[in-house]
């Protein structure tokens, strides 16, 4: 703690800037009550009676009787998927109140390693938002189901345990401590060890899996999906991440905790795991899951205390931030109050940075190390027989096994359909709604090229390719027509990285992604209005998912049940196993 600081504290030198005429809302007691906030350099000094603090040269904000809140911070976020470098993130978020996040920045590691986490990390601590490094626990997320560009092990998770800008291991999987994988032990060890955090990532997990997944240490997890996930978490200490997007929108059934059975909520946080642009221009962030929390019952101090206080102390970093006292980070709101809920000012390290929902200034954009550009290598330029399964010579058609998404949540369920072979290939049939689904290696330039069926999209012709395709971001190609396919693949590695609609073997629509494949320099309400208008192209090929690019993107994921597609082939993810999507030929 500096001695400036503190002499400021004491009233000997006085603040920096002081927030008067104010509504308190304490996290530590769920008061209100009327106050300021006085703030030296990048922290707290004082809050409730502030006018002492005030000096000739003191900034003074009048809070107009609006209310004071900390600043948010957001528990377990996949940045990358929003589809913005870390800059216009940050600016996106700070514009609605969250001035923190702990993140893995997992999906950048996995196309580019640890150097490539470091550069985005560094961009991201040149902005005003606090970016919280929550290591991640192995990667490839599924070892030996898929090929990754980056690699994480245990001796490299020993190492960066020892630096000061980590704070733990994140998504340390359920079933692989129930598997005891000798890596993931050596990191959860290491973790100990070093007196971090241990992030978890259980779905479906219950009875004795549960309790060797708590009993290793998990402190927080983000995978409940029904009222009886979040008893099986709190009761057992383990905070509980209410997880609610697009892809899972379960606040309402997670809050019945609250609303419902009267839970006590100091170990449940809010958190949106993984956003989009549009969501995050139109409807906010962590801003927003308030709202909702408001609409559904939980009393205001209680809905602000699970984006502040509550998610600081499932890192145990609430010494630092998610509160008011003294001697924090000064990350202040000034906000409405709960009936029609806003963020009217947003001071991130004690400086105002937004107003209004819109940043005092833009942030500059960096030029980006080269280790986040140019990271497609293709063994080779792909044709449509390489999307396909080719079928015997006397075959005439097949039974296959195939997976369908549901409609609102990208978790895929298996089924069995007949198939008719066509052009020396098992082809689609969009009249079941089965198309051909490819995972083409994008990396180390294998040639690996993984091939099933999928239902559930609605596409009646046509293609979609993308290198958004979670957890080892390859390229993703889903479509009816394999020429179609073909197309849009190359074009999604020529242009190095991004999504791709295609029709009849012209490109109708495409957006750009050329930073590790994932993310865009372009403004959040520009990228989200180029989103738009490809979901809609995608709609009018006959799409019937809310957002196919990002359902898309989870059927490649080996982690989430039931079934999926990487580069090495069709997944049963409850086996963790490669299995041959041709059950048999006639």
């Amino acid at each position: 703690m500096k001695q400036d600081i503190l002499n400021a504290a004491l009233g000997q030198v006085p603040a920096d800037l002081v927030i008067t005429n104010g509504q308190i809302v304490n996290v530590f007691t769920g008061e209100i009550y009327p106050g300021g906030v006085a703030i030296a350099s990048d922290r707290i000094i004082a809050q409730g009676d502030v006018d002492y603090a005030i000096g000739q040269d003191t900034e003074v904000i009048d809070a107009e009787g609006n209310y004071l809140v900390p600043g948010f911070v957001e528990g377990h976020i996949h940045p990358e998927s929003a589809n913005l470098s870390l800059t216009r993130f940050a600016e996106v978020v700070l514009a609605h109140g969250t001035t923190s996040v702990f993140t893995d920045l997992h999906e950048i590691g996995v196309v580019g390693g640890l150097d490539a986490m470091d550069a985005a990390l560094d961009e991201g601590k040149a902005t005003p938002l606090k970016f919280r490094f929550v290591f991640p626990s192995h990667i490839p997320f599924s070892p030996g189901l898929e090929t990754s560009g980056g690699a994480i092990d245990a001796t490299t998770i020993e190492e960066a345990l020892r630096r000061d800008d980590v704070v733990g291991i994140s998504e340390v999987v359920s079933v692989y401590i129930g598997m005891g994988l000798p890596d993931l032990m050596q990191s959860i060890e290491a973790t100990h060890r070093a007196g971090k955090v241990l992030s978890g990532h259980g779905p479906e997990t219950t009875g004795p899996l549960w309790n060797a997944f708590a009993a290793a240490g998990i402190l927080n997890d983000h995978e409940a999906l029904s009222l009886e996930d979040v008893l099986v978490r709190v009761r057992n200490g383990v905070y509980a991440h209410l997880r609610h997007n697009l892809l899972v929108p379960t606040l309402p059934e997670l809050l019945r905790a609250v609303t419902e059975q009267g839970l006590d909520t100091r170990l449940m946080g809010l958190v949106t795991d993984d956003t989009s642009a549009i969501t995050l221009t139109e409807e906010g962030h962590l801003d927003h899951l308030v709202r909702l929390a408001l609409s559904l019952g939980v009393p205001f101090p209680t809905a602000i205390q699970m984006v502040t206080l509550n998610i600081a102390d499932s890192y145990r970093k609430a010494n630092e931030i998610g509160s008011l006292a003294p001697g924090r980070f000064a990350d202040v709101n000034i906000v409405t109050g709960p009936e029609d809920f806003r963020v009217l000012t947003t001071i991130a390290n004690g400086k105002v940075i937004a107003r209004d929902g819109k940043l005092i200034e833009p942030l500059s954009i960096p030029d980006h190390d080269p280790v986040l550009l140019d990271t497609f290598h293709l063994k080779a330029s792909v044709t449509a027989d390489d999307l396909v399964i080719a079928a015997p010579e006397d075959a005439a058609g097949a039974h296959v096994h195939a997976m369908s998404t549901l409609p609102y949540i990208p978790i895929t369920v298996g089924i069995e359909a007949d198939l008719t072979v066509s052009n020396g290939h098992l082809g689609s049939d969009p009249s079941q709604d089965l198309l051909h689904i490819a995972v083409v290696e994008r990396h180390h330039a294998t040639g690996n090229i993984g091939k099933a069926f999928i239902g559930g999209f609605g596409l009646k012709r046509g293609a979609i390719a993308s290198s958004i395709a979670h957890d080892n971001h390859n390229i993703v190609v889903m479509g009816a027509d394999p020429e179609d396919m073909a197309v849009a693949v190359n074009a999604v590695a020529d242009m190095q990285g991004g999504v791709v609609l295609v029709e009849n073997g012209e490109v109708i629509a495409d957006i750009k992604l050329p930073i590790v494949g994932l993310l865009s320099d372009l403004e959040a309400s520009t990228f989200a209005a180029q989103r738009k208008e490809v979901l809609a192209k995608a709609q009018a090929l006959g799409c019937t998912v809310p957002e196919p690019f990002m359902f898309l993107s989870f059927i490649t994921l080996a982690a989430i049940p039931a079934y999926a597609v990487t580069d090495k082939g069709y997944v049963d993810c409850m086996k963790q196993e490669i299995i041959d999507p041709v059950l048999s030929w006639s």
